[in-house]
């Protein structure tokens, strides 16, 4: 009997046990499907964009700079000048395509104007038949119709690289009433897509709340990161310093090196006399195409807070010599000068006997790290001498982007202006801004040499 109720006892605590862990589990976990479905969407997913116009079936097929994105069509629209203006206006063009509409810059009191502007809209976005292009004169109390031009939408003709850019013609322009009216318009419009050499430097419709210098900040770019070197400045001796109190028996000298915002400084030399020795390396990191100078001052402390100079030195970077390899670089004496005020509060050098003695360098052989050093992408070392030859080119297509969070609130409503960035090396990339997309298509491509 005793056993029996034991028994009994063990089963209700497991069977007690087993429950309070299944309610653990439940409040850990309510709903695992859900959880399932958040961490499924930051998994990799297959996608079949249409890449290269749908011409990439194969390895077979001949390669063009944009095989690994999804083909865009653009109408451009280049306007490039305007003769015989009646009077002297201030001519601008405005070009209007349905609820489309942007205008060049506008010129003072000229009848033969020059704006050489493209612009461009995406294909997709065309609502409207007709493609206006009205020439007005800019007023203070409104711009005045100077004429017009109107193309089809549907006669525009095609243009794809590799064939030849359309050369722009002269069009007369007409009034409202279709009547011909003085002067003409120098026009190009053609179908191209984002291969097209106007591309990069073309104003985008799409992005009409942008006006003037600020649509330049919208563009694709590509930049290339100055080359940096490392700049090794060894301070060896000096001679014949003149201290300003002629009295002081043991002067505590330093030297200060000083290149743009980046200031070091030696030790106090151990030998406290006017002819210092320090050898000791002083390392900065510089760019091309070494504009500023290297500032040398050879000072005394005198006190807790107070140091005197002794003489200075400006050091240009555009003769000092380049390192490759681990011969020594050959060491100069640089004289100094005393910089005193002058009464106009100009600084005056003054030339001095003392000199002081240096080995500078740019040394080539090693990398200067200007990234995160767990993402760096290029190790190489600054001289182009040193590299290895290329094994390849790396060819990057970014196609789009879904469902982004807004980023920016305006009048209560969420928006964002997306872009992207990619870096391997010294070369950068910026792709355009698509404005006020939580689903922005670029459909760039981009290529390295690796």
């Amino acid at each position: 009997m005793a056993n029996q109720n034991r028994n009994q006892n063990q089963n209700r605590n497991q069977n007690q046990n087993r429950n309070q862990n299944q309610n653990q589990n439940q409040n850990q976990n309510p709903n695992p499907e859900r959880n399932a479905a958040v961490h499924e969407d930051f998994n990799l997913r297959e996608t079949r964009p249409s890449l290269g116009g749908g011409r990439v079936s194969g390895y077979d097929h001949v390669g063009t700079a944009f095989d690994l994105v999804e083909q865009m069509d653009y109408l451009y629209v280049r306007v490039v000048k305007a003769k015989e203006l009646p009077g002297s206006p201030d001519p601008f063009v405005e070009l209007k395509l349905g609820g489309f509409k942007t205008a060049t810059r506008h010129f003072e009191k000229t009848s033969a104007p020059e704006w050489s502007q493209v612009f461009s809209i995406l294909k997709d976005h065309i609502q409207a038949p007709l493609i206006e292009i009205s020439l007005k004169d800019k007023g203070r109390n409104g711009d005045d119709l100077i004429g017009i031009v109107v193309f089809d939408a549907i006669d525009v003709p095609r243009r794809v690289p590799p064939d030849s850019p359309l050369a722009p013609e002269w069009y007369r322009l007409e009034n409202r009433r279709g009547e011909r009216v003085t002067g003409e318009l120098m026009i190009a419009i053609w179908m191209g897509t984002q291969a097209d050499e106007a591309f990069p430097e073309a104003w985008h419709l799409d992005a009409t709340t942008i006006n003037g210098d600020g649509v330049a900040s919208i563009r694709s770019k590509v930049y290339l990161s100055p080359r940096l070197w490392y700049l090794r400045v060894n301070v060896i001796e000096a001679q014949e310093l003149q201290l300003c109190d002629r009295n002081r028996q043991q002067p505590e000298i330093f030297v200060r090196v000083a290149h743009g915002n980046m200031i070091l400084r030696t030790k106090i030399s151990q030998s406290r006399n006017t002819n210092p020795l320090w050898n000791e390396d002083l390392m900065f990191a510089v760019a091309e195409p070494f504009e500023e100078q290297l500032v040398l001052c050879v000072e005394d402390k005198v006190g807790p807070n107070k140091d005197e100079v002794l003489g200075k030195c400006m050091i240009p970077l555009q003769g000092v010599e380049k390192r490759m390899d681990f011969k020594p670089p050959v060491s100069r004496w640089y004289n100094l000068e005393k910089h005193t005020g002058s009464e106009n509060g100009q600084r005056n050098g003054n030339r001095l006997n003392s000199r002081v003695h240096l080995r500078i360098s740019l040394d080539g052989g090693y990398h200067v790290l200007d990234e995160l050093t767990h993402y760096s992408s290029d190790l190489r070392p600054t001289a182009r001498q040193l590299w290895k030859p290329a094994i390849g080119v790396l060819e990057l297509g970014i196609l789009n982007a879904q469902n982004l969070t807004p980023m920016k609130i305006k009048d209560g409503r969420g928006f964002t202006d997306a872009y992207c960035v990619a870096k391997y090396g010294q070369k950068w990339i910026r792709t355009r801004t698509i404005l006020n997309s939580f689903n922005p298509k670029w459909n760039e491509q981009y290529t390295w040499e690796v």
